[in-house]
């Protein structure tokens, strides 16, 4: 247990230094280690990912491997993470930046993130920068990448090495589930449970709006007066952009700002096989004897018609 704390501190230190010093990703607050520290286990019951739990919105990824891996070899995952370059999120100081991306891959137990020696060198050239790590030392199956900067990273390989059944007997050749998840922009929520500033405040009370004003970080404090002559203060993140003035009439949780989220999460299955290659040795000797027992039968015929 002690391992495994250690293990998430030194990701969540390293996750942290790369973001800031190697990937520039500014103002970011996607981390994948808040997830890691939260949970256990990424996947709950129903199949949902932790990673929703933040990011709100729905977008659409794409995920691609291959259908079926021999023991011991590497391939690998890719995840798609489709968006419009050209928009831009609010950061957590209220100004305009670019969006992030993140991902996680949750493989077949005895799956593994392969070996820097393992994986070849057209891969390490396209993940120049990019840090992938496993998701704890109980789940080495589970790996995440991110926050990177979305621009550049529009597509999330991950190197994978597939295991050996006959060095690892709780591995079979059998067909596997594979889950994936990927989000591009900030979340709706912080792991505290508070709402980030990607979103659309509410009203508080119903009233009309009395006074906005605005500080000098860029905050609007908007005042509304209900019937009763009751004033109630609500404070507007910088960089959001108000669709109420003084004057107006609102109702209990309307919005009070343009919604400014750009960003969304997504996650896909597939199913991935693990291939006896005993197997695919005995299907090809089959399709050989089928093959050959074909020509004997059109070489008999023609002997036959001969006669």
């Amino acid at each position: 247990m002690a391992t495994n704390k250690f293990f998430k501190s030194l990701l969540f230190t390293l996750t942290i230094a790369i973001s800031l010093f190697g990937l520039c990703v500014e103002n970011s607050s996607a981390y994948p280690v808040f997830a890691q520290q939260g949970y256990s286990n990424p996947r709950a019951a129903n199949g949902k990912l932790a990673c929703a739990n933040c990011h709100l919105n729905q977008k659409a990824i794409e995920i691609e491997a291959p259908q079926a891996v021999l023991p011991n070899s590497v391939f690998e995952v890719e995840l798609k993470v489709p968006y419009d370059l050209s928009k831009q999120q609010i950061g957590a100081n209220g100004k305009k930046a670019d969006l992030n991306v993140g991902g996680i891959l949750i493989l077949p137990k005895g799956f593994k993130l392969a070996s820097s020696s393992q994986i070849p060198k057209e891969v390490k050239a396209k993940n120049k920068g990019v840090f992938i790590s496993p998701y704890s030392t109980e789940f080495d199956n589970i790996l995440v990448v991110g926050p990177i900067a979305g621009k550049t990273h529009q597509e999330l390989i991950f190197p994978v090495v597939a295991p050996d059944p006959s060095t690892n007997s709780d591995v079979k050749y059998l067909t596997y589930p594979m889950y994936a998840g990927a989000n591009r922009g900030r979340g709706q929520v912080y792991p505290t449970g508070e709402k980030s500033n990607i979103n659309a405040f509410g009203a508080v009370q119903a009233g009309q709006i009395s006074e906005i004003s605005t500080s000098e970080k860029g905050e609007s404090t908007v005042t509304i007066i209900d019937a009763n002559g009751t004033k109630a203060s609500q404070v507007i993140p910088a960089g959001l952009v108000l669709t109420v003035k003084t004057g107006d009439s609102v109702k209990v949780d309307q919005p009070l700002n343009i919604d400014p989220n750009v960003g969304g999460f997504g996650q896909e299955e597939t199913e991935l096989v693990l291939q006896k290659p005993a197997r695919i040795i005995g299907y090809l000797a089959f399709c050989f004897c089928v093959l050959l027992t074909q020509v004997f039968l059109i070489i008999k015929k023609k002997q036959f018609e001969k006669v």
